[in-house]
């Protein structure tokens, strides 16, 4: 079983001294999904959570609406091959679409249409301050970041806590494994916020609708077709979240402001936004 860390030495120069570390970095290796005996496609990723790395990318890619119709998953013994039996036949795509993703993100879905079964959840808000308690808690997550460096985090709240969280090379692959893991846990609160360190992209967008987030939030920024299309679904897409700021891009009423004025003028220039574009 391959590891996710490898240790690694390394010169540090500061133009005053050179010296010499011992550490960790993060691991990068190809691992190919084959599905009912037909190798599919090759991630490069990190090789960790790998069986719900593939099972959350068949149901991002709709290939999938249930664990119920996956009849074995099994990783292979040099962990660089995922076998998945389903309980019927599926087509390989004809063409898959390279996207913005780090690390060779990969899709066969038509980005512009509603991903199928993505019901984003609604009639919840939440207080402006609990988006800085999630990074905060993201943070908290990060076991694998903190020995290596180089690797995002993605999560899952409830908005009261981390229900779950996986770390990758790939951003997009940290959602395929929280997808993964909601299936094979059958883990889907009523309230799902998604939280990661990684940038928006219309790819990111489309696997957070899929597992039905009312609300995302990232460390760093959107893509102008992730906010259309969050826009167009119904998500709250909020960018450059830290303890105590952020930035509000779609549906902000599902966000409550501590004062209702700053609240009205949000909502306004929200409006005056969608009117220019």
């Amino acid at each position: 079983m391959m590891e996710p860390r490898r240790p690694i030495r390394y010169q540090q120069i500061d133009f005053s001294r050179n010296l010499i570390h011992e550490g960790h970095t993060i691991v990068e290796t190809p691992v190919s999904l084959t599905v009912n005996g037909q190798v599919w496609v090759s991630f490069m990723c990190t090789p960790i959570l790998l069986e719900a790395m593939a099972i959350g990318f068949l149901f991002n890619e709709g290939v999938i609406d249930s664990m119920e119709e996956v009849a074995d998953v099994r990783l292979c013994e040099h962990g660089d091959n995922v076998d998945i039996w389903l309980t019927h036949s599926a087509h390989l795509p004809s063409k898959w679409t390279r996207t913005s993703g780090c690390s060779g993100g990969l899709t066969a879905v038509e980005i512009i249409e509603m991903p199928r079964q993505a019901h984003p959840t609604d009639g919840f808000v939440v207080p402006a301050e609990t988006i800085g308690h999630l990074v905060e808690m993201l943070f908290e997550s990060q076991s694998l970041y903190r020995e290596t460096g180089g690797v995002h985090t993605s999560a899952l709240s409830d908005g009261q806590q981390i229900l779950l969280a996986a770390e990758d090379i790939g951003r997009h692959n940290t959602l395929d494994k929280i997808a993964g893991l909601c299936l094979s846990q059958n883990l889907w609160p009523a309230q799902r916020i998604l939280i990661t360190t990684g940038r928006i992209s219309s790819e990111m967008l489309q696997k957070a609708a899929r597992l039905g987030a009312g609300i995302l939030i990232s460390r760093t920024s959107p893509s102008s077709l992730s906010i259309e299309l969050a826009e167009k679904w119904g998500i709250t897409l909020i960018g450059y979240a830290r303890r105590t700021r952020f930035n509000l891009y779609t549906h902000p009423e599902r966000i409550a402001l501590l004062n209702t004025t700053d609240r009205s003028e949000l909502e306004t220039a929200h409006q005056r936004a969608k009117d220019l574009g």
